[in-house]
């Protein structure tokens, strides 16, 4: 059977210092952690200028003797901050995590795409369309590094965001005709609270780019006297079942970052996954 990696993000349990991190990691049933150095390691500085071939091989052989893929560096940057100077800074933040991406092992580094409002005040009209020039160029220049040193630029949409529905995913993948550029899909964040028409967001989302698709986020959408939250994954009103049965056809063995998860709960998600996923076969 083919079987679907799991894992999460490193700073699900706490910034750590890097061997106390990876023999934590030991204890859960994951294959791959999605790393953001400076939130989940606390004993070595990785702030900008800091990385280098040497210091990645030191981390990426941490995890690796302890059994655990760096299966994606998380660098989540605001790619459309107004301040151009802010903005530069988070630039060049990223193209330095593309750089040494290879040396801790991971093929792809990814980011968010910043608040779909951030120009709203300065122009109601077309504060759309500034925010989408300005993305365009970002993600422009950045995947042109990531060219350079043969990695993934991956970018995750949410429905609040500049990339907030898979119409616009399509449009930047369009724009910027890189193959280069990698989705990191996460359904329940294009879903927000539009829950009564998950499948068709699903659907679409796979029609538009599911042959661009190389990370898989998972959660699941709770309501609470209406109001909706993110937890676990397999016990709220996500689709769960259908999802993997997707991510099977379009992508098998594709990694699945877990988010929204408490330490605790890893396992028994994992193992709950893995059934619904067997059933799918």
């Amino acid at each position: 059977m083919i079987t679907i990696r799991y894992g999460t993000l490193a700073h699900t349990f706490g910034c750590l210092p890097l061997k106390s991190l990876t023999a934590t990691l030991q204890n859960y049933d994951i294959d791959f952690v999605q790393l953001a150095l400076s939130k989940a390691i606390q004993d070595i500085d990785t702030s900008t200028g800091k990385l280098s071939p040497g210091l990645a091989n030191y981390i990426g052989e941490h995890f690796d003797r302890a059994g655990i893929r760096i299966g994606v560096l998380g660098c989540y940057i605001n790619p459309i901050h107004p301040d151009p100077v802010i903005r530069r800074a988070e630039i060049n933040r990223f193209k330095e995590h593309l750089r040494y991406a290879r040396h801790f092992g991971a093929p792809m580094v990814a980011t968010e795409t910043g608040a779909l409002t951030t120009f709203q005040a300065q122009d109601p009209l077309h504060y759309e369309a500034i925010g989408w020039d300005i993305l365009r160029a970002t993600v422009q220049e950045l995947v042109e590094e990531a060219e350079k040193w043969g990695v993934f630029l991956g970018l995750e949409g949410v429905c609040t965001h500049t990339l907030s529905t898979p119409d616009k995913m399509r449009r930047i993948l369009d724009e910027v005709p890189s193959s280069n550029i990698g989705v990191v899909l996460d359904p329940c964040n294009f879903i927000g609270d539009a829950v009564d028409i998950q499948d068709q967001i699903v659907d679409d989302s796979f029609r538009l780019f599911g042959d661009r698709i190389i990370l898989a986020h998972l959660k699941d959408i709770y309501s609470n006297g209406g109001t909706i939250y993110h937890g676990k994954a397999g016990g709220g009103q996500f689709h769960t079942e259908a999802f993997l049965n997707k991510l099977q056809e379009f992508k098998p063995m594709i990694d699945i970052s877990l988010e929204d998860i408490k330490d605790l709960e890893i396992n028994d998600t994992v193992a709950l996954l893995k059934k619904l996923a067997s059933m799918e076969q």
